[in-house]
């Protein structure tokens, strides 16, 4: 081992913070075991042995979308093959039916930023849903999805934002993130909102008290310095708002997209190396997800031992990764997640979109 991983380890070790040098000296490393046996210690010392899943459902209103990123295999055209937009009561009659499951506790609501649809949609389609279903937990659209909302109803961030609240938005996902990086989102998603824009509605929203989830999409065109930097960004506002509940880290699945040719999947290595030093750079951060649907079950269950401590939920017909060639089943019973978790050698905690514990298994 060389002095600077040695230097590393007494960091861990001693909880001090790392820096972005120490960052890419880890990606460096192909010590792999060593990896895993640092985040697992963080792990350990930051959230325990619980595994945090919860019994869920997928709702993605549509896959219409302006911004058409390169990455992406879920957008269309509103005229392509494919396309589809959810009226108010396909959206009511999906969750209605996947309601009859008395386990069900979570709606994850993202989609597409069709072009013709008002904010008012949106809002009426969020009021509607809690007031039919008041005890499922509502966690609703991306920093990406609230920018464009703001741009299309010529409202600010923060109004946005208080509109939403109002309708039943009780916490956020961490999508559209990918990289927090001009040059990369200049590149592949110039049609969406930029970092900035990204990193304010994500400060917004703690402001308001909302919780919301943090992201990064790897393995494509970026550097190891700016995942790197992508971290210590996310990082630098946990310091600020204690906001963020639980990062995910999402390998890039190129199939069906404009990448598909140019870019091959990342390997296990990567993943497991990515899980680990994200557990380790990201030092405020209670949570560290391993999202199974892009890793597949048997990675998700691996990165359990490489700083992961959430494992999501059951996942009802999720539709965006799957779009992208995830190969993963398209649900889970939530009985085979427990059974994943307790493979591990770990507690399996059912919670709802904010971290309260629901039951242990």
């Amino acid at each position: 081992m060389t002095e600077t991983l040695q230097e590393i380890e007494k960091k861990v070790l001693q909880g001090i913070r790392l820096s972005r040098e120490d960052g890419i000296a880890l990606y460096k490393c192909n010590d792999l075991a060593w990896l895993g046996y640092l985040a697992d210690t963080v792990r350990k010392r930051i959230s325990g042995d619980y595994v945090y899943y919860n019994v869920n459902r997928h709702v993605n209103l549509t896959n219409i979308c302006a911004a058409r990123c390169k990455f992406c295999a879920f957008g269309r055209d509103s005229d392509s093959s494919g396309a589809y937009a959810l009226t108010k009561k396909e959206v009511l009659d999906m969750i209605e039916k996947s309601a009859k499951d008395p386990d069900l506790r979570n709606l994850h609501i993202v989609s597409g930023l069709h072009p013709d649809w008002p904010f008012e949609y949106y809002v009426d389609i969020i009021r509607s849903i809690k007031e039919r279903f008041p005890k499922l937990h509502l966690k609703g659209f991306t920093g990406v999805e609230i920018t464009h909302f703001a741009k299309i109803s010529g409202k600010s961030i923060r109004q946005v934002l208080k509109e939403l609240i109002d309708a039943g938005i009780e916490a956020m996902p961490g999508g559209g993130a990918e990289i927090l990086s001009d040059r990369v989102r200049d590149a592949l998603c110039p049609k969406k909102a930029t970092a900035e824009e990204w990193m304010e509605v994500a400060q917004t929203a703690h402001e308001l008290g909302i919780k919301t989830n943090a992201s990064m999409l790897y393995g494509h065109i970026e550097t190891i310095e700016e995942r790197i930097d992508h971290l210590i960004r996310l990082r630098d506002l946990q310091d600020r708002t204690n906001g963020f509940q639980t990062f995910i880290c999402f390998p890039f699945h190129p199939e069906n997209t404009e990448l598909e040719s140019e870019i091959s999947r990342t390997n296990v290595w990567d993943d497991l190396k990515t899980m680990a030093i994200s557990r380790l750079m990201l030092d405020n951060f209670k949570n560290i997800k391993a999202y199974w649907v892009m890793l597949t079950l048997p990675i998700a269950q691996l990165a359990l031992g490489f700083g992961a401590n959430d494992i999501d939920g059951t996942i009802k017909e999720e539709r965006i990764m799957h779009a992208a060639g995830a190969k993963s089943s398209k649900a889970l019973t939530q009985e085979k997640l427990v059974e994943t978790i307790k493979q591990s050698g770990r507690i399996a905690a059912e919670c709802d979109c904010n971290f309260n514990i629901i039951r242990l298994l």
